[in-house]
């Protein structure tokens, strides 16, 4: 598949995560940038990815509609999302089928290159062609390095066999306290998508053993920011560029702008305009912000500087030339230092930010005192008595940290600065006519 339809699908199921069925067919067209009729191919195949994908226990409405098949087992937050399309659009469809051959070839015995060949071409489907000597070394020379397989002892000709030493030396027990830890870390811990894969690679290891996790599950989940999942698919591409010291090139669509996708064109104006909107930065720090589920790749862009983009608006990324290690390290150390004082990405100038929190008028645990402990970075607690704490803290700005404060409640009074506890008091003020009695 083409880079741009993996673009196209990532923006299509954020958007439709995000409004549910709030848009009808124009409507989520023109929001995506497509037309009706892409939207409904598009739609279509999407449909047709989640079935094959994940056949059983669909019912007959869920079918119909991809918002319910979306909705389909409500605390399972990875498989709607990520994992039907993560494992059909990171592969190209001939890579996918001749993997997922040769890893079936090498489960149960272990083969040269030369029998795996022979073993691939009689297994490929008809519509698939055969692979050369040279592919099918590249494909073994792949999932030995992901780990997949592995190379058994011995001299040339090599022979391999699929890595399941860790699996298959578990005991039933041991196998189901793996999964439970796994399920647990990829739905609390970013990034998740490699977690997300094990989780259900381990499933399939305890469905095989006769074992239904789903029956004995210790936690369930209900996961907000689908954002968060899907933006991880582009966090290899960025981490790889950083690693090389490659500048990066994308199409940025601005979430300001309300714009999620732009199809590609072959108008010659159209491709001018979008040269004009292609953005080259060099990759240096990512930062995933807990309180939204956003991730932020910060760069180093002329003659700007410093530059902040949302990562759910990029598409069309590639990466580009690289740099010399001397200037990626100036641009870094430069980058490093602004950031310094920054709740999540702010550069504005540092402001003393004082707080009084109020401890739970009840026994038990302190919820408010540990919140703030866990959450209030390199801020400061001072004792003040037994039913409040002062916090403080050097941060850039306060247009990040004041939701933070915010989200306290009456368990947050703002003591400094001044014009802060007055903006406060006007919000609170506002919110308190709001539940006036009428």
């Amino acid at each position: 598949m083409a880079r741009e339809s993996f673009d196209k699908e990532v923006q299509f199921l954020r958007l439709l995560a995000l409004a549910g069925g709030a848009y009808n067919r124009q409507q989520f067209a023109s929001r995506l940038g497509i037309s009706v009729h892409t939207y409904d191919k598009t739609l279509r195949y999407l449909k047709e990815m989640r079935n094959s994908r994940q056949p059983a226990a669909l019912s007959a409405e869920q079918e119909t509609e991809l918002t319910e098949g979306l909705r389909y087992n409500h605390y399972e937050s990875a498989d709607p999302l990520l994992l039907f399309l993560f494992r059909a659009k990171s592969l190209k469809e001939s890579e996918s089928v001749r993997l997922s051959i040769l890893i079936m070839l090498l489960q149960d015995r272990s083969l040269t290159a030369k029998e795996l060949l022979d073993a691939c071409s009689e297994s490929m489907p008809a519509d698939f062609p055969c692979p050369d000597e040279k592919t099918l070394r590249g494909d073994l020379k792949y999932l030995e390095e992901v780990g997949v397989i592995t190379r058994c002892e011995g001299g040339r000709p090599y022979r391999y066999r699929a890595a399941n030493d860790l699996i298959d030396g578990l005991l039933d027990d041991e196998l189901i306290d793996l999964y439970d830890f796994v399920d647990v870390m990829a739905n609390t811990q970013v990034p998740s998508v490699q977690g997300y894969l094990l989780r259900d690679t381990l499933k399939k290891a305890l469905h095989k053993r006769g074992f239904d996790p789903e029956l004995a599950e210790t936690h369930v989940y209900k996961y907000h920011y689908h954002s968060r999942i899907l933006d991880e698919a582009h966090l290899h591409t960025i981490f790889e560029a950083i690693q090389e010291r490659r500048k990066l090139q994308f199409l940025y669509l601005s979430p300001k702008k309300g714009q999620n996708y732009s199809a590609k064109n072959t108008n010659p104006l159209f491709e001018r305009d979008m040269e004009d909107r292609m953005a080259v930065t060099l990759p240096l720090r990512v930062v995933y912000d807990h309180q939204y589920g956003r991730w932020y790749l910060i760069g180093y862009t002329a003659p700007r500087g410093i530059a902040k983009f949302r990562m759910e608006g990029l598409t069309q990324l590639e990466a580009g030339e690289a740099v010399t290690e001397e200037e990626f390290e100036g641009r870094l150390a430069r980058v490093e230092e602004q950031l310094r004082a920054s709740w999540v990405t702010d550069t504005m100038r540092p402001i003393r930010v004082v707080a009084r929190f109020f401890n739970p008028d009840r026994s038990g645990a302190n919820f408010v005192r540990e919140r703030v402990e866990a959450q209030g970075q390199w801020g400061t607690v001072t004792e003040e008595s037994d039913e409040s704490f002062v916090y403080e803290i050097v941060v850039n700005g306060i247009y990040e940290i004041k939701p933070w404060l915010r989200s306290f409640g009456s368990s947050c009074e703002v003591l400094e600065p001044a014009w802060l506890r007055k903006e406060f008091i006007a919000e609170w003020k506002e919110i308190q006519g709001y539940y006036e009695s009428v």
